[in-house]
């Protein structure tokens, strides 16, 4: 899963992903249930993640077009093969 975040320094990467990871997984879980019991020992997120930096003078679209299309491929491959009618 690919995010691109802007933040102020007040935060350290460290502290923004462990907010980014506790966040969506409450939501996942609040929302559907049923996945905690699927996962292997009920966690959303593995223990890893890599972080990278943006300068300010980067190329904000480019930057987020990339993001968004990182693994579409691959998540209408699972779709086609994977996907349980009514499981979400």
């Amino acid at each position: 899963m690919h995010f691109l975040v802007q933040s102020v320094l007040t935060y350290s990467v460290t502290r923004l992903v462990t907010m980014i990871m506790s966040l969506t997984a409450r939501e996942v879980f609040r929302k559907c249930p049923q996945v905690r019991k699927m996962l292997w020992g009920g966690e959303f997120w593995t223990d890893g993640y890599f972080a990278s930096t943006v300068g300010k003078h980067g190329d904000e679209k480019k930057i987020g077009s990339y993001v968004q299309s990182q693994g579409q491929a691959q998540y209408k491959e699972y779709q086609q093969h994977y996907f349980q009618p009514g499981l979400f």
